[in-house]
């Protein structure tokens, strides 16, 4: 990828966790800032959209953080077992094992006693079946030899950069930090192949343009 479009994800991405995280705040946290539409407090409703968007920017750069290390370990991954089909294969294990501790191990930490564990599945699932919606949609962009990479990033990795809301046991910040983390890791998926083909593109017509002009003038 060129640095030019390096820039694009970058700053796209960091515009929409700081979008997504606005709206998932005011939704989220819509009883503590209601009084301040219902009074038409626009002071304190700027100040609120002001620090959710800095927020959103913090979550945003946790997602690239992530995004860019997944692609540094998928390489390692491919090169430690050799070919792709063994290594989804150790993918899709620590997918299961991701997806089980993100249940067990919440539910024995905040579970009071006679707690159901459906609540703690729920919590998983927001991880999972978003997660196969995008692995399946990338694996129709290209090809679906990408499912199981796709779905390892959105389950395990959005699940690690999750962690800092995971060990606390309040609801409204367990969602405002994941839809955004969510949509940033999907749409830098999607992406990413999108933006390979532009810069291949620019690299090419970069190298027949810097040929024409070595050309000698037959004048």
């Amino acid at each position: 990828m060129t640095s030019r479009n390096w820039v694009k994800l970058f700053m796209s991405t960091l515009f929409i966790g700081g979008i997504v995280t606005v709206v998932t705040g005011f939704i989220v946290r819509w009883d503590e800032f209601a009084p301040f539409f219902t009074n038409f407090n626009l002071s304190e409703i700027l100040a609120i959209t002001l620090w959710l968007i800095g927020v959103g920017f913090i979550f945003s750069l946790l997602s690239q953080a992530g995004f860019f290390a997944y692609l540094t370990i998928h390489r390692f991954g491919l090169g430690i077992f050799k070919t792709a089909k063994l290594w989804n294969a150790v993918q899709v294990v620590l997918i299961g094992f991701v997806l089980f501790d993100l249940i067990y191990l919440r539910y024995i930490a905040f579970a009071e006693a006679g707690e159901s564990v459906l609540p703690y599945i729920g919590v998983a699932l927001l991880v999972f079946i978003p997660g196969l919606v995008v692995a399946y949609y990338r694996g129709k962009q290209t090809d679906m030899s990408t499912f199981i990479p796709a779905l390892f990033f959105m389950v395990v990795v959005t699940t690690l950069e999750w962690v800092p809301i995971l060990t606390v046991n309040e609801q409204s910040w367990l969602y405002l930090m994941l839809f955004p983390l969510v949509i940033c890791n999907a749409y830098q998926l999607f992406m990413l192949p999108k933006l390979n083909e532009k810069s291949m593109k620019e690299r090419v017509n970069k190298k027949v343009a810097k040929q024409i002009t070595r050309k000698p003038s037959n004048v």
